[in-house]
């Protein structure tokens, strides 16, 4: 049973993990948009 509850400890860790990563790299992407210098003409 234990290693039941520590499976879905780790699976849900997994989740968590993934889902910070991808907030990470949008938040990522939206400062490099925010701060991309204009070319020049």
């Amino acid at each position: 049973m234990k290693k039941l509850i520590l499976a879905a400890l780790a699976a849900l860790g997994v989740v968590v993990a993934g889902k910070k990563l991808q907030e990470s790299k949008a938040e990522q992407a939206l400062w490099a948009e925010a701060t991309d210098t204009l070319p020049k003409n």
